[in-house]
């Protein structure tokens, strides 16, 4: 399903890659406690079921993500827009992986958002390098002037280099 990739011989993590037909599949209640974990997502977390059922979904959460990503997301979903990113996920044995994700507002019958759905799969190894850099980059903004900031940096870039966030991650990971 997934592939060891690297091994760091002086920190001792592997990246896991995942195969191209993979599809993680998860979903949240509103303050983001998973309440599904597909098959997928389970073997590349290295949790079982009831270790990430009733979890808040940050348990996979990388230290090296940034803030202003989820920052970002968060405010797209709360305007029950959908929101492309790129996530560095960490496993429960300590590895590490790259997801090119794509999340939803989960709707009511009446209209009403009562959580969301995610869909992961494997990002474009041509985007990784690019999206690192940048991560790392809004990482510093976010240390010296704050989660905010850190936003409108990721916003500058998404509109610089395409019409939007979105259009930008989306573009990075179609690219050939």
């Amino acid at each position: 399903m997934f592939n060891y990739n690297r091994y760091d011989r002086q920190l001792g993590f592997r990246e896991l890659q995942l195969n191209r037909s993979d599809l993680i599949v998860s979903k949240t209640d509103l303050k983001g406690v998973i309440t599904y974990a597909n098959t997928s997502f389970l073997h590349i977390s290295g949790y079982a079921t009831d270790e990430l059922v009733g979890q808040n979904h940050n348990i996979v959460r990388h230290p090296d993500m940034p803030r202003s990503v989820f920052g970002h997301m968060w405010n797209k979903l709360s305007r029950s827009q959908p929101t492309y990113c790129y996530i560095k996920n960490l496993a429960k044995d300590g590895s590490f992986y790259w997801l090119f994700a794509y999340v939803v507002p989960d709707f009511d019958a009446k209209g009403n958002v009562v959580g969301y759905h995610s869909e992961r799969r494997a990002p474009n190894p041509k985007a990784i390098d690019e999206i690192a850099n940048l991560y790392e980059k809004i990482k510093k903004v976010e240390i010296a002037e704050g989660l905010e900031a850190g936003m409108q940096y990721l916003d500058a870039i998404g509109n610089a280099r395409a019409d939007s966030c979105e259009s930008y991650i989306f573009n990075l990971q179609n690219q050939d």
